[in-house]
């Protein structure tokens, strides 16, 4: 373990802070407080903050907010963490999380009337090894991707599990059971990713699929339910692959006209390869990038033949996983880093997988000392799986930004070498200043094992990502918006501030914008086919 983060302590002893609420006013951002057994009735209200509430080694820990209708625990625009606890709420959620980056680990969520755990608009989100019951819902998953693993929400009176407002988190390994409504809703146009799970005991179907979604439903049992096993209502689709049902109603995956489901018997072909051959897969699919692509293969290559050789009891060469992405904004680097720590955990190489993205905020302290405390509590939060480091440049002297960057690359340079086998460290920015960061430590350049270039996308291929972009929100590109949308691209390709696929993601929303302003013109209410259409004239206008 790393110990350089603060921790602060809460327990019935001098020099420990009486309450969980005292301790977290006082503690920095970063900072984890450890609590001692013990009943807690208190409730949490934490915004713009990035904290760690943990129970101490085998302590028994319940934070009770039974007393209270709101949250038991609510965190706005922040980082929250939370391990080895009982969370209890009666009339309020127990777990209310908007804008904040989630993880709950290890711990026991009761509820009575509301959500025992409700993540909203936040772009990652991990619940784990946890058990979740007696709430009105389960767990509700809004507009946010994350993870929900290894999992029990059982005794729940209406349904176990929503996804809603376009999430696309991944439910693994979970089992729900016990529930007055559905084990899962999927719904408002979700994408979520449902593996080998098993749902059983509901009042009505086992899953249900409304509202547009598409789901992925692979390797998951269902069972006594008083409905279908899967439902899909119109207008949805998705794929179910190897389900198995187990006295529920007939028939059991009900499909409402106008669906367009896939529905497999047996695994696919790919799904029988194994994970590894399934995120190669999810790689192959990326737009363009020929050369990571083939970067990326070779390391896996050499990852398996390394493990093949180990357990032959051949020797095999010192190595890191760290890498170097360098390129400009926009080229899949993010993406690509988060596929390389799950093949990495496919391999067997790493633990968990994860993924920390940070920035130089998030390591530089503002005095001595405090940015290599920041910097191992980063790093102890992403052992395991990947440390993504975007724009590290910033971090060395010739970025102009003092010595405490200096001092993040320091610290990071010990700890790559002494949990090299804990974890993979990447780091990205511009080919030409990465070259600056790595010339920032003697020992920084050996750490890494390779370095991968990220090249801009041609006006083609962001024409295809913006078809994506735009299928992904249930629009409808018309054929005549092709030549404009190339003009554009090719127009701003060579421009100084040229962002890539971001650009793509700008002019989306700005012909989402300019379609909206033009139907509220019509003077009566659009058509469904209005409704998905993004013509011509919407690129042009969101083009300038």
């Amino acid at each position: 373990m790393i110990t350089s983060a603060r921790v602060l302590v809460v327990a019935d002893r001098p020099g420990a802070y009486p309450t969980i609420g005292a301790a977290v006013l006082d503690a920095p951002d970063g900072a984890a407080v450890e609590i001692a057994a013990g009943t807690y009735a208190e409730t949490l209200e934490l915004t713009g903050r990035s904290v760690t509430l943990r129970a101490e080694e085998g302590a028994s820990v319940v934070l009770d907010g039974s007393g209270a209708d709101w949250p038991t625990v609510r965190a706005v625009d922040g980082a929250l963490t939370l391990r080895g606890l009982e969370i209890k709420a009666l009339d309020g959620i127990a777990v209310s999380v908007h804008r904040t980056a989630l993880t709950v680990a290890d711990c026991t969520v009761v509820g009575r009337i509301r959500p025992a755990i409700s993540v909203h608009a936040s772009s990652e989100f991990t619940i784990s090894g946890c058990t979740v019951s007696g709430a009105g819902t389960g767990i509700v998953v809004e507009g946010a991707g994350g993870q929900i693993v290894d999992t029990v929400v059982r005794e729940i009176s209406g349904d176990g599990i929503v996804v809603a407002l376009g999430a696309d988190p991944v439910i693994r390994g979970c089992t729900v059971s016990g529930c007055g409504g559905r084990g899962l809703y999927i719904y408002q146009y979700s994408r979520p990713e449902v593996v080998d799970s098993e749902i059983g005991r509901t009042g009505t179907e086992g899953i249900g699929v409304g509202g547009g979604s598409t789901p992925l439903i692979r390797r998951t049992g269902v069972h006594d339910t008083r409905g279908p096993a899967v439902t899909f209502a119109a207008g949805c689709g998705g794929t179910v692959e190897a389900l198995r049902p187990s006295n529920t109603a007939e028939p059991a995956i009900s499909l409402a006209p106008g669906c367009t489901v896939e529905v497999l018997a047996e695994s696919s072909a790919a799904a029988q390869s194994g994970p590894v051959d399934e995120l190669l897969a999810d790689l192959d699919a990326m737009v363009g990038l020929p050369g990571v692509k083939a970067e990326v293969r070779a390391l896996v290559d050499e990852i398996q033949v390394n493990e093949w050789r180990r357990s032959a009891g051949l020797s095999i060469g010192a190595g890191s996983h760290h890498l170097i992405f360098a390129g400009a904004p926009g080229t899949g680097k993010t993406t690509v880093a988060r596929l390389y720590g799950k093949l990495l955990k496919a391999l067997g190489v790493l633990p968990d997988g994860g993924f920390v993205e940070v920035s130089r905020r998030d390591l530089v302290g503002q005095y001595i000392g405090h940015t290599a405390e920041k910097t191992a509590q980063v790093f102890e939060k992403a052992l395991g799986g990947v440390l993504f480091i975007d724009e590290a440049y910033t971090l060395s002297r010739a970025a102009g930004n003092g010595d405490f960057g200096q001092e993040a690359i320091d610290a990071l340079v010990k700890l790559m070498e002494d949990y090299r086998d804990e974890i993979a460290i990447i780091v990205a920015g511009y080919t030409t200043e990465m070259t600056d960061f790595l010339a920032a430590n003697p020992g920084l350049a050996s750490r890494f094992s390779k370095t991968i270039e990220f090249e801009n996308y041609s006006a083609a291929e962001l024409l295809l990502i913006t078809d994506r972009m735009v299928a992904g929100g249930d629009y409808l590109l018309d054929p005549a918006a092709g030549e404009p949308l190339t003009a554009y691209f090719h127009r701003i390709a060579t421009g100084p501030n040229f962002g890539n696929a971001r650009e793509a993601r700008r002019l989306v929303e700005g012909m989402r914008k300019a379609q909206s302003q033009r139907l509220r013109t019509l003077g009566r209410r659009p058509t469904l086919d209005e409704l998905r259409s993004l013509l011509a004239d919407d690129v042009i206008t969101a083009a300038g």
